[in-house]
């Protein structure tokens, strides 16, 4: 692709190969590469009817988050020209979560949309919105649902010329929100540049990917969704994870990709129907979004082969660095998060300055991937991207074969017991005990500002083990200063909207401060 290529055109373009293949699926609801490319042109069109030459034009967007219709319309709006905003949710796992009304306005208070596009289960929301704020866009639809409705079906697609459209490398494409740590959603700008080049694995794909998305498609899973079209292939749309229903689909529709979380990647393996299902179409599975415990990746690879690829990147960067397939094979590299596919340093975060090999420092990226900004924040902006390069506040290090291992983040590293303890050690040591299934690790504070260490676990199906064992197999593995001087069992742990555990909340049990 040349710079200046919408990628949207591209999907579209590679979308005519074969128009009568199923492109995209949802419970029944289908629709064929021909009549998918139909409807975005005809979307695109009245779209850029209505918008007026006085402005850049922003179209929001609040939809059943993993329908069609969310695709749909991205599509459609930047084949426009218009800037996406998403009003579905900063949960990049659970296409479920959706934000509150007060988030929702305050994010088409500061982006300002000329329409906000919406579907039959949401349009009564979106008026209920729009009411609510002194300037509100237009409503817009793939259907007709009123006369305060744009009905974008009604659209002239033969008269949109999709060869001459293109765009800026360097406009915004997509805002996504994301959650920041004041608890006000983040607007995570991403350029055309970066959807162009996210695309270019789907082009040059050898064989048509069919992929099932069951992280929410209006986040960063929608590349996913691109990849996937631009090779020529179909997307089956879940409304979020459940094993048993992805291990069905897996066999019924034939599935070569998915993306996952680590913990979503431990609930396949364990699952009771994983030996009876038909896996033998799965060419990759991708996960990330937070570290992963070497020992269930052993278990994960005797499992499904190798076909896993752990991604580490952040919303602001993209990809970092890659586990490929063969890796996961070496049992030291399965502690790690692969060779970088972006430029990094490791600093110092004292003195800023660059640390050796085996040295632990924040991690800090410069890549052609890189987002615009945060919308509308320009401080928060400098203070993450300074000189071109993203301080990601995650703490790695690189060994001497420039693999990656992390740390954990700036704020969990603990100081108990004379030592510093980083959780994700005392985690990974946890799941090599052969009847936990998942563990977090955290700190809590009491009365004295003493720091603690404590460890939320999930035992296996079946099992018992208590947390004296735990205790004394961690004691083992690291030593006694890294030991949790609390362990207490759960059936579930709670997550944030990134699929991380929600050390925050597992805290609060103990100190009663949410």
């Amino acid at each position: 692709m040349t710079s200046n290529e919408n990628y949207a055109r591209r999907v579209l373009e590679a979308l005519t190969s074969d128009p009568d293949r199923i492109a995209l699926l949802r419970d029944g609801e289908e629709y064929t590469a021909g009549e998918f490319s139909r409807t975005v042109l005809t979307a695109a069109e009245m779209l850029r009817r209505n918008f007026t030459e006085d402005a850049a034009p922003i179209v929001a967007i609040l939809t059943v988050t993993n329908s069609p219709a969310t695709v749909i319309l991205r599509y459609a709006a930047n084949l426009a020209g218009a800037t996406v905003v998403h009003l579905h949710s900063t949960n990049a796992v659970d296409p479920t979560d959706q934000l509150a009304a007060a988030a929702r306005r305050e994010i088409l208070t500061t982006t300002r949309p000329a329409f906000l596009a919406v579907d039959k289960a949401n349009v009564d929301a979106a008026r209920e919105l729009c009411a609510r704020l002194p300037e509100p866009p237009r409503l817009a639809a793939l259907d007709a649902l009123g006369p305060d409705v744009l009905d974008l079906s009604a659209g002239d697609p033969d008269s949109f010329d999709l060869g001459a459209v293109e765009a800026d490398p360097e406009k915004p494409a997509v805002v996504l929100f994301t959650s920041g740590t004041s608890g006000k959603p983040k607007g995570v700008t991403l350029p055309y540049r970066v959807r162009s080049l996210y695309l270019q694995a789907g082009l040059n794909s050898p064989e048509p990917v069919v992929y099932l998305s069951t992280l929410p498609v209006s986040h960063s899973n929608g590349s996913g969704v691109d990849l996937a079209l631009a090779s020529g292939g179909t997307v089956v749309l879940h409304d979020g994870f459940e094993a048993g229903e992805v291990l069905r689909a897996v066999e019924r529709h034939r599935v070569s990709a998915l993306t996952l979380t680590p913990p979503q990647l431990y609930m396949l393996v364990d699952h009771p129907d994983l030996a009876a299902t038909d896996r033998s179409s799965i060419r990759i599975i991708s996960y990330g979004g937070c570290p992963a415990a070497p020992a269930r990746l052993a278990e994960a690879v005797e499992a499904f082969g190798p076909v896993l690829l752990q991604f580490y990147g952040t919303t602001e960067t993209s990809g970092i660095s890659v586990l490929i397939p063969p890796d996961h094979f070496d049992a030291e590299l399965r502690a790690t998060v692969g060779r970088l596919t972006a430029e990094v340093r490791i600093r110092d975060v004292e003195d800023h300055r660059d640390l050796a090999p085996g040295e632990i420092g924040e991690v800090c990226v410069r890549t052609p991937f890189t987002m615009l900004g945060y919308w509308g924040e320009p401080e928060l902006t400098a203070a993450t991207v300074r000189d071109g390069w993203v301080h990601t506040g995650d703490l790695g290090s690189l060994d001497g074969k420039g693999y990656l291992r992390l740390h954990g983040r700036l704020g969990e590293v603990m100081k108990t017991n004379g030592i510093r303890v980083h959780p994700t050690d005392v985690e990974n040591a946890l799941l090599t005990h052969p009847e936990v299934a998942q563990a977090a690790v955290y700190c809590v504070v009491d009365e004295d500002r003493v720091e603690h260490i404590h460890a939320a676990v999930v035992r296996r199906t079946g099992t018992d083990t208590d947390a004296g064992t735990l205790v004394g197999h961690v004691t083992a593995e690291l030593s006694p200063q890294h030991a949790p001087a609390v362990v207490t069992f759960h059936d579930t742990l709670p997550l944030t909207g990134a699929g991380k555990p929600d050390k925050q909340a597992l805290a609060a049990l103990h100190t009663g401060v949410a």
